[in-house]
């Protein structure tokens, strides 16, 4: 995967949460649409988890690699 693509990626994760963050009724977060917006909110942090993972086991890969 393309370092740009990962970049992207991220950012629109970003975006996502900073969307859903206006999205919270924060006196009232479990209840209507304040709910959906929490996760989405956890899903884009589960997205940015996934690509940070990918992007460190891309490093320990090179890193093997490099000594065979």
């Amino acid at each position: 995967m393309n370092k740009t693509l990962l970049v992207v990626l991220i950012v629109l994760a970003l975006a996502l949460i900073a969307y859903n963050v206006t999205l919270v009724n924060f006196s009232n977060p479990l209840e209507g649409n304040s709910i959906v917006a929490i996760i989405g909110i956890m899903a884009s942090l589960c997205a940015i988890v996934l690509l940070l993972l990918y992007v460190m086991s891309k490093k320990v890969q090179k890193e093997v690699d490099k000594k065979n």
